[in-house]
């Protein structure tokens, strides 16, 4: 399969309704008695994030992959945008689907919303890879995005979308796959770029993940200018089991760059 190709074999689609009042769709594919792996995708995305991942993972994983609240084609709640209420929904959504523990795989935003559900719930994450974390959101890369998104109004400018999502990939993806990310971060209105953003931006320090238990393994990209190396280095000595691989040539979208490698990754970390 052509890298970024967007697939015709797609997984099955179903939506959950959640004790936490939330509807949220999602896709699954792989064996339901498998390994459960849970993906949360980043700001403006959907579960169309991670599907460059799904051709290469084995058909004994069951890989559930969310519309997180407020994105793709999940209810849209007046509030409850905080990595805290996304951590509620996905283990609600593993309460929903009878999974007692998985492994949690975040891309940027859900990355820290895997953290949040590591530290709310240590029994029921197996492991956490982070792909493209952020330390806290004091960086450079989100506060220059918050400068733009204070003030957005709908409908939300397309040229923007396909800039800031442009702006996240080093490595080429094919114009039909990016046509595809930018269609889906369209369907998010203003109201929730800037509730999710906000939240991400007021997270002052990184000191709490100190407490996460289970095994984690961090993927960055060398060209990653959202969330820098420093912020890596920080979180692989916080958090007490975490290993830092750096992939060279790769941008903030490493799972959509290198599908494979990550999958590769993916398959070794549930494995141990």
């Amino acid at each position: 399969m052509a890298q970024n190709a967007v697939s015709t074999n797609l997984p099955k689609a179903a939506d959950a309704a959640l004790t936490t009042r939330v509807r949220l769709r999602y896709l699954e594919q792989g064996d339901v008695w498998g390994s459960p792996v849970l993906f949360l995708h980043g700001l403006t995305d959907s579960s169309f994030s991670f599907m460059p991942l799904m051709p290469y993972l084995p058909a004994s994983m069951r890989a559930i992959a969310p519309d997180q609240r407020g994105h793709g084609v999940s209810d849209r709640p007046r509030a409850g945008y905080a990595p805290q209420d996304f951590a509620r929904d996905a283990l609600a959504l593993m309460d929903s689907l009878g999974i007692e523990r998985a492994t949690f795989v975040g891309h940027s935003m859900g990355t820290f919303v895997a953290r949040e559900a590591a530290l709310a719930a240590p029994d029921r994450v197996a492991a956490l890879m982070l792909i493209a974390p952020g330390a806290t959101g004091r960086g450079p890369g989100l506060r220059e995005l918050w400068r733009t998104v204070e003030t957005m109004v709908d409908p939300v400018d397309p040229a923007f979308v396909r800039e800031f999502q442009a702006g996240t990939i080093h490595r080429p993806v094919t114009p039909e796959f990016l046509n595809k990310v930018v269609e889906e971060s369209l369907k998010v209105p203003a109201r929730v770029w800037r509730a999710a953003l906000w939240q991400l931006v007021a997270i002052e320090s990184a000191a709490r993940y100190r407490a996460i238990g289970c095994p984690t393994h961090i993927l960055w990209g060398d060209q990653d200018s959202t969330f820098l190396r420093g912020e890596q280095d920080e979180l692989s000595r916080i958090i007490p089991d975490a290993t830092l691989e750096v992939l060279h040539g790769v941008g903030h979208a490493v799972h959509w760059e290198a599908p494979e490698f990550v999958a590769q990754r993916l398959r070794r970390l549930t494995r141990a």
